[in-house]
C-alpha cells in the first residue's frame, strides 16, 4: 500500500486527529497487563474491516476473500468495505463503528485491515476500547494501520499485529510467517531471506549494523509518519522504558524522515529505547531540496549512534511484498550483528 504516495496524489496536506478525554489511569496498563490472543484455526472466520483508504474496483475484494480461504478461513467483510466518503471507506462513525462491531463479534476469529492509506487516526477516539479489551482477538495491518496499533496497545494492552493487509501479496515468504506465528504460535526468529542466488555475496536485502550487540525488550513500532503523527494525543504511548523500536515508511523525502527522526529524540521516546530496527524505506530520497541531502545513513546514524544501543537497518519490515508479521508487544531479542528479531514467547495462545 503505498501510504505516502496515495496522500500526495490525492494533494492532501494534512490531517486532523481528534483527542479524547480518557482517564490516563482507567486506560494505561504494564506489561503484566498485556492480552495474547487466541491462535488462529482452519475453519475460523477472519473479518475483513477498512479503517482508513476505500478501494473502487471489485477484484482486490475478490482476491482477499480467495486468499483467505485459501489458507483454510471463512470470510466475513465489514458493513462498510465497499463504502466511500471522500477517499475514505465511510464516514469516521461508519468506519470506527464496522471495527467495533467486528470486535464484538463472537464469530469474528481475526481481524485483518483491507488496505491502509489514509484516515486511521480519525477514528481513534470513536473506538470502545472496552469493548476491545473484553474482547481481545487478532488484529493485523500495516502502513496507516500503525495508529489503530499504537492506540489499542496503549488503552487496552492487546498484542496487536503489524503484518500484510488483506489485498497485499501472500506469496510464500510472508504467508510462512503469518502462518507459524497466528496459526502455529510459533516462537519465531525473523531474518532476512538468503538472495545471493549464484553470486558471490548478498546484494540485495542486506542487514546494516548501526551499533553492534544483542538486546532484549517489548516490540512496539510501525510507519514512522504515522507513528510520529499521533504523538502528544491519548493513543499514543507513554511508557518506552526498555522497548524495541522498529519503523518502516514508504515515499518520505529524507529531509521529512529527519525531521521525523528529529521528533522521536525530542520527545523523549528514543533515550528510552533499549534496541532499535529500521526496516524498509522504499521510495525515500533526497527530493527537490535544492542545497543537496544527508543521505538516509546518515540521518539514522545520526540519532542512534550516540544512544550507543544495539540498532540495525534493512529488516523485512515496510511496503514490500515479502513483508513479515510483527507482534507489537511481545518481549524479543534483537540480534544488531546478524540483524535478526528472535521472539522470546508465543504471541498467541
Amino acid at each position: 500500500m503505498k501510504r505516502r504516495n496515495f496522500v500526495l496524489n490525492l494533494g492532501l496536506a494534512s490531517i486532523a486527529y481528534p483527542l479524547a478525554s480518557f482517564s490516563k489511569n482507567d486506560l494505561d496498563f504494564s506489561n503484566s497487563d498485556m492480552m495474547i490472543p487466541n491462535r488462529l484455526q482452519e475453519g475460523d472466520t477472519i473479518g475483513i474491516v477498512s479503517p482508513a483508504g476505500a478501494i473502487f474496483e471489485t477484484e482486490p475484494y475478490e482476491i482477499a476473500r480467495e486468499s483467505f480461504e485459501a489458507m483454510g478461513l471463512k470470510v466475513k467483510f465489514g458493513e462498510f468495505t465497499h463504502s466511500r466518503y471522500g477517499h475514505l471507506a465511510g464516514t469516521d462513525e461508519e468506519r470506527a463503528d464496522e471495527l467495533n462491531k467486528m470486535f464484538g463479534d463472537p464469530g469474528i476469529k481475526a481481524i485483518i485491515a483491507l488496505r491502509g492509506g489514509s484516515g486511521s487516526a480519525r477514528i481513534l477516539d470513536k473506538l470502545d476500547y472496552e469493548l476491545i479489551k473484553k474482547n481481545p482477538k487478532i488484529f493485523i495491518g500495516y502502513s496507516d494501520i500503525t495508529a489503530l496499533h499504537l492506540a489499542i496497545y496503549k488503552n487496552t494492552g492487546l498484542v496487536t499485529f503489524h503484518g500484510p493487509v488483506a489485498v497485499s501479496t501472500w506469496n510464500n515468504f510472508s504467508y510462512d510467517y503469518f502462518r507459524k506465528l497466528l496459526f502455529e504460535g510459533e516462537v519465531l526468529t525473523y531474518s532476512n531471506p538468503d538472495s545471493k542466488g549464484s553470486g558471490l555475496t548478498q546484494t540485495s536485502n542486506r542487514i546494516r549494523t548501526i551499533n553492534s550487540g544483542k538486546t532484549k525488550g517489548h516490540l512496539l513500532g510501525g510507519n514512522l509518519s504515522v507513528l510520529t503523527s499521533i504523538m502528544g494525543t491519548p493513543y499514543f504511548p507513554e511508557d518506552w522504558k526498555g522497548k524495541i523500536l522498529y519503523i518502516e515508511d514508504i515515499g518520505e523525502r529524507i529531509y521529512a524522515v529527519d525531521r521525523m527522526m528529529s521528533q522521536l529524540h525530542l520527545g523523549g521516546v528514543l533515550k528510552n529505547i533499549a534496541g532499535f530496527v529500521f526496516g524498509k524505506c522504499n521510495g525515500c530520497d533526497p527530493g527537490g531540496s535544492g542545497y543537496g541531502s544527508l543521505t538516509m545513513e546518515e540521518v539514522v546514524d545520526h540519532y542512534l549512534k550516540p544512544l550507543e544501543i544495539p540498532a540495525f537497518s534493512g529488516a523485512m519490515i515496510g511496503h514490500i511484498d515479502d513483508n513479515v508479521t510483527i507482534p507489537n508487544g511481545i518481549e524479543a531479542e534483537i540480534d544488531a550483528d546478524e540483524g535478526t528479531i528472535k521472539l522470546l514467547s508465543s504471541a498467541v495462545k
